[in-house]
């Protein structure tokens, strides 16, 4: 028992569980930052390839855009709803299916 308490009394001791709890709980880069560093940076680069993605298919589009005319003319009538003189436009949207509520009881 005293070989415990000579151990926990020593200066050295008490100074690195002193530090170790500063670097832990009180520093401005503790474990609880770290974590949300971490997780932030791996939002941020799935973001990053999310748009890296989605950029690849709009200067597809354009490259099309640019070298076919009925293409031009497929894209401006879809995104845009433009129509020839004398032509109707019927927008059909779906709804979404409802989902049915789960039950617990067979009633």
């Amino acid at each position: 028992m005293k070989k415990i308490f000579n151990v926990v009394s020593n200066k050295f001791f008490l100074a690195s569980v002193a530090f170790l709890a500063w670097m832990l709980f009180f520093d401005s880069n503790d474990f609880i930052s770290q974590y949300e560093y971490r997780t932030e940076v791996a939002k941020l680069r799935s973001e990053k390839d999310f748009y890296a993605h989605e950029t690849k298919l709009v200067k597809r589009d354009l490259l099309e855009l640019n070298t076919k005319p009925a293409t031009m003319e497929k894209f401006a009538r879809e995104k845009y709803l433009m129509k020839k003189p004398n032509e109707e436009i019927f927008v059909i949207v779906e709804e979404p299916k409802k989902e049915k509520k789960k039950r617990f009881f067979f009633f």
